[in-house]
């Protein structure tokens, strides 16, 4: 289903919460939960938008509000498995301050996180997706000193925000994990103890685990149709009894081999041969007297007795003799040109048999056949006819452990099992080949050839881990950490832009000159890897150039974006442009503003931004961040936050071992974060948009890259219409995960069509 067919039929499904009652079982009411009311340090009880709830004040100290483990294993309880939740609140935020609202996280991982940032003017959902971390960013004014209400509504991939009772904006995002770890915690006003202090007042904080819960909030919205879970769920609901249909086969396969095993059990370990039953430990001589057999704990194992070469006189042919073990001389007989062995017939006027080199003639009455004529075969170096299709092996052709009776049209024969090969010539009696020595095996690099009976295996040498049942990887015990690929035991190849023993060390290409820029842009180094941003003026053509080359001049007088003012004529120039004013009494040097206009040389700000000096000269506009003199005393500290030597001012980084100064910016897990008066705001990184239908992310890296092959891409919009056939025979709609027929630790995925899997390596090592 595609991004736009997947968010029409999301929009149709919005609005509904069954009934009109609120089971108390599907909500948690925060501040209660977390007894604010006894709390003391860092927050205040105040007044609040209305007085059916108390609202606290949280103050701009150290403060740790954070959830009692039995009020995290509760909300661990309500997310688990659950598609559909709804967070509400109700928050004055203090004007121009950033801070989170709630973070539900286990260490540096966010699990559900809601922040809002008055310096950016954004509201960030942080959130997982297959262990990986997301960010939802929407702009939007939060932090105005206003009350406002605030709902973030999830239904599978569905998400919602509204604020108060307007919806604001609705996407398609990669589904949220809700799965928990025990580990979980629950931090109300803050990220942690260190970052992310919110400032202000919040009431009513609720997580709600029924659809569309945003009606809690806002009971006037619209509430008349399923949600996009409920269609999540009935597709969901035919995987699992796909699921089910191929584990239950598995499961009848595996009980039907046992049942067949079972019937030929025999109980205490003992050994059952030929209808007698051995115990354990004893020995005794097969019937062909060839073989020593032991039983050993419920085993038969037997070693076959070794015959010398056996060198026969030209009137002589090797033959069995009863009781004997080896094969022994006995003289052949010859009629017609046809050579017989001792034992053999052959039917004349009557039937004879070879005895000691002699044909003597043997009276045999042969049995009435149950067959037409033309179905009668004479068996070779036999008197009686038989029918066709006769069984020559059930009567007691002899073949060796390792060999098995093949019947033919008039004989029985005996002929070597796979792995192993006659001895001696005579396939009754086969040893076992060593594919091993005679480098008849497939094993691959990495591994050891081990030689079994008929058969063998490919053990892993030291430092590498099995992969299948041929070839082995290397391991690298600490991992290969961004992208990194274990080459040799504990050896790494670094992807570019890293580098270290495994891989984690980041380099900055900008600074160590590595890569350089097309004078259009500038150098932007991010983790393990960097981009070339167009400069002021320039933007890029669409074709993305990594060095640069495809940012393209903005022709400002072309695209009527300029600010030349009366008879003043624009002339674009590389990056900006100009205005020339030949004469004329319109030709003021005067430029339009906010639907008025600003004399020539007027100086002024901004309203939005305080920190803004912007002046008007021959009809163009220039502004500027204020210049900061860190030696007047009198400097504003909001707009020059370098000159704030206050050390209430610095912060420290996510890892809280280096502390930045105030206005120092920084990159963080693929986000470019920023110290302001001791407060550490940060937000993603800002990635080119790719054109393409597949994407994925490599490990280290932030932004995505197209791919071709569906199996690599890990950003991907399922289409339930195009399926995939798996090994158990049933058909399995995209989206759907199974483990390959015959090798439990191979997971296959449908991907639109395309099946892909992929080897579990602990599963392996475990295995």
């Amino acid at each position: 289903m595609g991004p736009l067919l997947l968010l029409w039929a999301c929009a149709a499904a919005a609005g509904a919460a069954v009934g009109f009652g609120m089971d108390p079982d599907l909500q948690i009411d925060i501040i209660t939960e977390l007894d604010l009311v006894n709390t003391t340090f860092g927050i205040t009880q105040v007044s609040g938008l209305h007085n059916a709830s108390k609202a606290f004040l949280f103050q701009d100290v150290e403060r740790e509000i954070h959830a009692a483990p039995h009020v995290s294993e509760k909300l661990i309880q309500l997310f688990r498995n659950k598609s559909e939740f709804t967070f509400l609140a109700t928050l004055q935020q203090k004007a121009s301050t950033s801070g989170v609202i709630l973070s539900i996280r286990e260490l540096e991982h966010s699990y559900f996180e809601l922040e809002s940032s008055g310096l950016r003017d954004e509201i960030r959902y942080h959130y997982r997706f297959n262990g990986k971390s997301r960010t939802e960013v929407f702009p939007y004014r939060l932090a105005d000193g206003q009350w406002h209400k605030i709902a973030v509504s999830l239904s599978a991939s569905h998400l919602l925000l509204h604020v108060d009772c307007n919806r604001i904006y609705e996407r398609v995002i990669d589904p949220p994990e809700t799965n928990l770890t025990p580990e979980s915690s629950l931090w109300l006003g803050q990220r942690n103890r260190k970052h992310g202090f919110f400032k202000g007042v919040i009431q009513d904080v609720k997580v709600i685990f029924i659809p569309n819960g945003y009606i809690m909030q806002c009971p006037n919205l619209n509430r008349t149709c399923p949600t996009c879970s409920d269609f999540l769920s009935l597709v969901q609901g035919i995987m699992d009894l796909q699921e089910l249909l191929a584990k239950m086969t598995a499961k009848l396969n595996y009980a039907e081999t046992r049942l067949s095993q079972l019937e030929d059990c025999h109980c205490e370990k003992t050994c059952q041969v030929n209808g007698l039953i051995y115990r354990d430990k004893d020995s005794w001589v097969e019937d062909d007297h060839c073989r020593n057999c032991t039983c050993k704990s419920g085993v038969v194992e037997c070693r076959r007795m070794s015959c010398p070469p056996l060198e026969c006189p030209p009137d002589a042919l090797p033959v069995h003799v009863e009781s004997q073990c080896c094969k022994v001389c006995k003289a052949k007989c010859i009629y017609g040109g046809k050579v017989l062995a001792e034992g053999q017939r052959v039917l004349t006027k009557s039937c004879r048999e070879c005895r000691n080199g002699v044909l003597v003639k043997v009276t045999e009455t042969c049995p009435p056949l149950n067959c037409s004529e033309d179905d009668h075969v004479l068996p070779e170096n036999q008197c009686c006819s038989v029918c066709r299709g006769h069984n020559f092996c059930a009567e007691g052709h002899r073949c060796g452990e390792n060999s098995e009776c093949k019947n033919w049209n008039t004989k029985a024969t005996c002929e070597c099992k796979n792995g192993y090969l006659s001895v001696q010539g005579d396939s009754a009696y086969c040893e076992d080949i060593d594919e091993c020595a005679a480098k008849m095996h497939y094993c691959h690099a990495n591994t050891v050839c081990v030689n079994l009976p008929g058969s063998y295996r490919c053990d892993c040498v030291a430092g590498y881990v099995r992969v299948d049942d041929f070839s082995c990887t290397a391991f690298c015990e600490e991992g290969c950490r961004y992208g990194g690929t274990c080459i040799a035991p504990n050896k790494c190849v670094c992807p570019s832009g890293f580098t270290g023993s495994h891989c984690e060390k980041d380099i900055d290409e900008c600074a160590e000159g590595i890569i350089e820029c097309h004078n259009h842009s500038r150098c932007v180094n991010l983790p393990g890897w960097y981009h070339c941003e167009c400069r002021s003026g320039f933007h890029d053509n669409g074709s993305y150039s990594l060095s640069g080359e495809s940012c393209v001049d903005i022709d400002e007088c072309a695209l009527k974006t300029h600010t030349c003012w009366n008879d003043s004529a624009c002339v674009n120039l590389a990056g900006g442009f100009d205005c020339l004013c030949p004469s004329g009494p319109s030709c003021t040097g005067d430029c339009p503003h906010e639907g008025g206009f600003k004399r020539n040389g007027q100086v002024w700000t901004l309203r939005e931004d305080r920190c803004s000096v912007c002046s008007c000269k021959d009809g163009r506009i220039f502004c500027r961040r204020t210049a900061c003199d860190c030696k007047n005393p009198s400097a504003d500290l909001f707009c020059c936050p370098e000159c704030d030597t206050r050390v209430t001012s610095q912060c420290l980084d996510q890892t809280g071992h280096k502390l930045y100064r105030s206005g120092d910016n920084w990159t963080y897990s693929c986000q470019q974060c920023r110290c302001l008066e001791g407060e550490v705001d940060c937000w993603p990184l800002l990635c080119p948009s790719l054109n393409c239908e597949y994407t994925a992310i490599s490990e280290g890296e932030c932004c995505p890259h197209c791919v071709s092959d569906p199996c690599l891409a890990d950003n991907i919009t399922y289409d339930i219409r195009k399926t995939c056939p798996d090994g158990y025979g049933i058909t399995r709609l995209s989206g759907a995960v199974w483990t390959m027929v015959g090798s439990p630790c191979t997971t296959c995925k449908c991907k639109n069509g395309n099946v892909c899997c992929s080897v579990d390596l602990e599963c392996l090592n475990n295995n």
